[in-house]
């Protein structure tokens, strides 16, 4: 089974902040939950590396657009790296084989009367890159705030419209195409108007930083048109025999990661520039919330308040940050930001729910079983065989939430096991239990330490080198298998324990934010 997720390709220009990373990390743990389930998995990341603003960007430098942004992707590049991402492309819409591409759509749409030449006199944004009608501007700006311009000129037209009661059957008959609900239902409401023709070029005269039209040399592509093709471009449509295989393989087993910003453009404009190329819709679009600053309001470059990955990741640690990406906000929801509730997420989850459990249960068994794991009883209490069970439980709730693109659900049911063996072993005493019955201690330390091990494998995606260095601790391969997490009583016997520093040391406030 295939499995192809897609981040959006980030503007060059940008500086990565915690959205690009939400988006990306999200991605990232989802194709690793895919791989350990033993399933082909593929992410694709990158930038967006044409437009006006990269070029007046370019200007600005005194640099040709090329050695502009052959300088500003490596900030993505580097961030990635640093967030731990194991992205199989990272695609760039200044890669050749996306140019040829690129060109033979527009080629093909041309040829076939989808496209035509048009005057058009409208409102611009800049910022976005995307023309308004009069209807659509609010107080004067884009729907979104942005400062737009009157422009008057020729430009060519994707007969966009001409699919628009298609796309709205499609949307009616493939419920979980456009996710959440909510954004689903607001595309629909969107597409209740009549839709207009795209405007798929920008004249030379104005930007030449762009994929020439193939049909004409006095225009360039529209940035996004050009951009979106860049998901199937980088699968190998339309490069030949030697690489149809590939795009038979991933395509049409896609699912788009997008902040809610850029829904339309990936729920409506993508949609129909593949029914006009004949190509499958992509298995699922899926618009994430914005995290917003402590008083609830959208992060802002030019009041200070976006948050730098690098500066989070310096203060508590790569794999807590993507913890608590994945794990604080309900995937499709929008959430604050605050060092006080990151802090308070990872003590109570982290330090004090699965690394407090790991070190306690290791120091009894290192104090009294010469630091090796008890055997498996071959009678254990109801209390143990009931805690065992919810192992298999737990790993049939962790993949059903993933499949369903749930991700803090599916971390939320491991902690709640962690949680459930805190009390278990809070009941069962093994520190009293071992000067009176040490079967009884023995029992209950196996136990614990059988789901500390299933529980590092369930969370690996999440945490890579802590969960490896979990498994570590337990005498285990730093890699476990979905098969393995998902069984009890596999802990072996008389395999050697590690004690050392915690694994998850807790955070103060004072020290973080």
């Amino acid at each position: 089974m295939a499995f192809y997720i897609t981040t959006p390709i980030y503007y060059v220009n940008d500086e990565p902040h915690i959205g690009h990373a939400y988006t990306t990390i999200i991605a990232d743990i989802f194709s690793r939950y895919h791989r350990l389930f033993g399933e082909d998995s593929f992410l694709l990341t990158g930038t967006d590396e044409h437009g006006q603003k990269v070029q007046a960007a370019a200007k600005a430098r005194d640099l040709d657009p090329q050695t502009h942004v052959d300088q500003m992707v490596v900030r993505f590049q580097d961030a990635w790296r640093e967030l731990e991402i194991q992205n199989d492309i990272f695609m760039r819409t200044t890669e050749p084989f996306h140019y040829s591409v690129v060109q033979q759509c527009l080629q093909e749409l041309y040829d076939r009367d989808e496209i035509y030449l048009h005057e058009y006199e409208g409102w611009y944004s800049v910022s976005e890159e995307i023309f308004y009608t009069d209807k659509d501007l609010v107080d004067g700006k884009s729907p979104t705030g942005k400062v737009v311009q009157r422009v008057v000129e020729k430009n060519y037209f994707f007969r966009m419209s001409k699919y628009q009661q298609r796309l709205i059957d499609y949307i009616n008959a493939n419920p979980s195409f456009l996710q959440p609900d909510g954004k689903r239902s607001e595309i629909l409401g969107f597409l209740r108007q009549p839709l207009n023709d795209l405007c798929i070029s920008r004249p030379v005269a104005r930007l030449n930083w762009g994929i020439p039209l193939p049909f004409d040399d006095q225009y360039v592509t529209y940035v996004w048109f050009d951009a979106l093709i860049n998901y199937v471009s980088a699968i190998g449509y339309r490069q030949g025999p030697e690489r149809e295989a590939e795009f038979n393989k991933w395509w049409p087993a896609a699912v788009h990661l997008i902040g809610k910003d850029i829904l339309t453009t990936h729920a409506v404009y993508w949609p129909t520039m593949l029914m006009a190329l004949g190509i499958a819709l992509p298995k699922a679009v899926f618009a994430h919330g914005w995290w917003l600053n402590s008083t609830g309001e959208k992060m802002s470059k030019s009041e200070g308040t976006v948050i730098k990955p690098a500066e989070v990741v310096q203060k508590i640690g790569v794999e807590q940050f993507r913890y608590f990406l994945a794990r604080e906000i309900v995937f499709g929801n929008d959430a604050k930001f605050s060092y006080d509730g990151l802090v308070q997420r990872l003590n109570a989850e982290l330090a004090n729910n699965l690394g407090n459990l790991l070190s306690r249960s290791i120091q009894l068994v290192t104090k009294n079983f010469a630091g090796e794991v008890p055997a498996l009883s071959a009678t254990p209490a109801p209390e143990s065989v009931a805690l065992s069970a919810q192992i298999g439980a737990t790993a049939t709730i962790v993949r059903r939430e993933i499949v369903a693109l749930s991700p803090s659900t599916a971390i939320g049911a491991v902690i709640e096991l962690l949680s459930a063996t805190n009390r278990y072993f809070d009941s069962q005493a093994p520190w009293k239990a071992v000067k009176e019955d040490p079967s009884r201690a023995a029992e209950c330390l196996y136990t614990v330490l059988d789901v500390l091990r299933a529980a590092a494998t369930m969370l690996s995606p999440v945490m890579p080198n802590k969960c490896a260095a979990i498994r570590s601790r337990l005498g285990l391969e730093p890699i476990g298998s979905w098969e393995d997490a998902s069984r009890s009583g596999m802990m072996r016997g008389g395999s050697t324990l590690v004690f050392g520093e915690p694994v998850f040391p807790r955070l103060e406030v004072a020290k973080v934010g």
